[in-house]
């Protein structure tokens, strides 16, 4: 069997595991919000730019007055923003109503993220879990031949976690049973513990995007062969992991295989895109995506998260609340390749539900 691995090399378009910790905490309170919400997001220095667009979008009383705390509050971060990063390059405010009052939530990220103004059900963070891989679901697996510690992290909260281990003689001893009858049974013993422990992960990793394998020596190898294709197709090894590394280095290997991970996946929505071209269920004008979102027959837009460089970009802001409102999946990307092919097409491609002439 071929083992499915994926060497851990820092990026340094890696976000920082301090930065990463941050983001996630503030993104669990914003998630507890559950009602009508604006999310805006904008490169810090261009809050007037920002103002102004808000002051061209017609809404309700209600959210006219979100609008407006927002827009007081991009005048209050000119001077002084805020940053879970080193330096802020993106600010992130999040606007809604609770007894009858304006509430605002805000965060800056070191990070560049895309221009988004949307009004939605909830808060739109989708930014964040596509270039920042903040909030997603991982499984960490630690283990020997005779001990296994299985995590379920969600961003970098523990959510759940299990522990399994077995007594396993390390040598054989004189008499008794034969040397190579000892080992046999030795290896039985470890064959079954690995069994359990696959169960385990099994039950653990359900909505899971990936299951990381570490520990010292060969268990890992060894336990990667007794699980089910299923399994195995979301698994990736971890280096230089064990029960004892701390869990700042824990993040660390996290985000960089999170950044593998989301690359494979956008190269994967790339490549269906180009796969579809043929049968005429793909479209690159922003025009024809623009209607096709109003008729619903978008199924991915696929947006260069450095769309503001492009003239249209309001035009863009509006694809995406259509098609967050549609249903439509969002990706952004921020791979400078594909970056490169996405500004040939107007910083945006989309994948139909269906032809449309």
């Amino acid at each position: 069997m071929t083992h499915n691995t994926l060497i851990s090399i820092p990026s340094e378009s890696e976000i920082s595991p301090s930065e990463w910790l941050l983001l996630n905490q503030f993104l669990h309170k914003i998630k507890q919000i559950d009602t009508t919400c604006v999310s805006v997001y904008y490169p810090y220095g261009k809050g007037a730019e920002f103002i102004s667009l808000l002051e061209e979008t017609k809404r309700n009383p209600s959210i006219e007055n979100i609008e407006s705390g927002i827009e007081k509050r991009i005048g209050q971060l000119r001077k002084n923003p805020s940053s879970v990063g080193k330096f802020t390059k993106t600010l992130c405010i999040f606007g809604w109503i609770k007894n009858g009052k304006v509430q605002l939530m805000e965060i800056g990220t070191s990070k560049k993220l895309p221009y988004v103004y949307m009004l939605s059900k909830r808060p739109f963070i989708k930014p964040f879990n596509d270039l920042l891989e903040t909030q997603h679901n991982v499984v960490l697996v630690t283990l020997d031949q005779k001990s296994a510690r299985i995590q379920k992290f969600i961003g970098n909260d523990i959510v759940q976690e299990a522990s399994l281990r077995i007594d396993l003689q390390g040598r054989h001893k004189k008499g008794g049973q034969s040397q190579g009858r000892f080992l046999r049974a030795r290896q039985t013993k470890i064959h079954v513990f690995y069994k359990k422990v696959a169960n385990k992960v099994r039950t653990m990793s359900l909505n899971s995007e990936l299951i990381l394998l570490g520990g010292i020596g060969q268990a890992k190898t060894e336990f990667f062969d007794e699980l089910d294709s299923e399994l195995a197709k979301k698994s990736r090894f971890v280096e230089n992991l064990s029960f004892s590394t701390s869990l700042t280095d824990v993040y660390k290997k996290i985000i960089t295989h999170l950044y593998h991970h989301r690359k494979k996946h956008v190269t994967e929505t790339i490549d269906k895109y180009e796969q579809l071209v043929k049968c005429k269920l793909t479209a690159k004008r922003n025009d024809v995506i623009f209607e096709a979102l109003k008729l619903g027959a978008v199924d991915t837009l696929i947006v260069s998260a450095n769309y503001h460089s492009e003239p249209k970009f309001k035009n863009i802001m509006k694809m995406l609340e259509i098609a967050k409102y549609t249903k439509s999946k969002i990706e952004f990307v921020s791979s400078p390749k594909i970056i490169e092919k996405l500004e040939l097409n107007g910083s945006v491609l989309a994948i139909l539900r269906y032809a449309i002439k």
